[in-house]
């Protein structure tokens, strides 16, 4: 092979590179700007459609205040933002009646008791807007406290729901520090500064103080459930303000619900307007869209991983089923 043929072979396969490079570069931009248009059209169809505002195109509907999960001091279930949403549901001249849905194991008392004062309130300031609780699968201690500022509570057959009484939980390290030979070195300069500390040995004295407020706030629960329910409540019941949970049945025989129902038949057959506006604030559309596709991808990684979280010690009162 001379030269000349060596030459018109590189020429060849220098032109058919170049061609390859061309038609992978076009290839790449089509399906860039195929990607593109597929998460504009998304980010559109979440903008344009958002079925909370379905219910706006009928005259009247119930509306509904979601609380899910742990009451604490958060922007999901903290009393200011439930708060806020109840008022949003009250002031909507399209709403006939409220549901407040609950499905949550309790927690902080401050809070649970600040979003039952304002549904007390709320009902007061809209007496022809009923104002009801449907219970999901759990309406226990701070769930249920809220539960009882509603006129009626209506909950599934299954449902579990009570568990009115206050817990602090904690742990002791004293034996431990021992062990590893550590000295704690706590400066204070009161005489129960660093009340139940615990690195310290617990003090009789201490312990009875600090139970003494967990029965004070017991109390308060106890009669912020007896104020809500009223004479419905079967008082007596032993074990009522035990801590224990009741199943939907035993709870409406001792009153502490009303009836069985859910969102759905509680609007229809109840406040007698059965679309439903959904009150509680979500994400605006590039959020939710980001949260789908983190979902996603994090479902994927859950196949191949295993997390472990290791929480320290909550000493501190809450309403909690946990």
């Amino acid at each position: 092979m001379d030269d000349k043929e060596l030459g018109l072979i590189l020429k060849d396969l220098m032109s058919e590179n170049l061609q390859e490079r061309k038609r992978t570069r076009r290839w790449g931009i089509f399906f860039k700007c195929l990607g593109f248009t597929y998460l504009a059209g998304t980010l559109a169809v979440f903008t344009l459609y958002d079925p909370k505002n379905e219910a706006d195109k009928y005259d009247s509907y119930t509306g509904v205040v979601t609380v899910r999960g742990e009451i604490k001091d958060d922007e999901n279930t903290g009393y200011l933002t439930i708060n806020k949403t109840l008022r949003k549901a009250f002031e909507d001249d399209k709403t006939k009646g409220v549901i407040v849905a609950i499905n949550s194991p309790g927690g902080s008392p401050v809070h649970s008791h600040q979003i039952y004062l304002e549904m007390q309130r709320l009902q007061k300031k809209y007496p022809e807007k009923p104002l009801y609780a449907v219970v999901g699968d759990l309406a226990a201690s701070g769930g249920y406290f809220i539960a009882a500022g509603a006129k009626a509570i209506y909950a599934d057959e299954t449902s579990l729901v009570g568990s009115i009484g206050v817990t602090a939980a904690g742990f002791g390290f004293v034996g431990a520090m021992e062990k590893l030979g550590v000295e704690r070195r706590n400066y204070t300069s009161g005489e129960h500064k660093s009340l139940l500390d615990p690195y310290s040995p617990e003090k009789a004295d201490e312990v009875e103080l600090w139970n003494a407020q967990l029965q004070r706030t017991h109390e308060q629960f106890i009669e912020a459930v007896k104020s809500g329910r009223g004479e419905r409540l079967k008082a007596d019941t032993p074990n009522l303000f035990s801590g224990l949970l009741w199943n939907a049945t035993e709870a409406r025989a001792i009153g502490l619900i009303d009836e069985f129902g859910s969102i759905e038949t509680v609007a229809r057959d109840v406040i007698q307007a059965e679309h439903l506006k959904e009150f509680n604030e979500e994400p605006n559309p590039l959020s939710r869209l980001a949260d789908r596709l983190g979902a996603s991808i994090g479902a994927g990684f859950a196949n191949s991983a295993m997390s472990s979280v290791l929480e320290t010690f909550k000493n501190q009162a809450v309403l909690s089923n946990h």
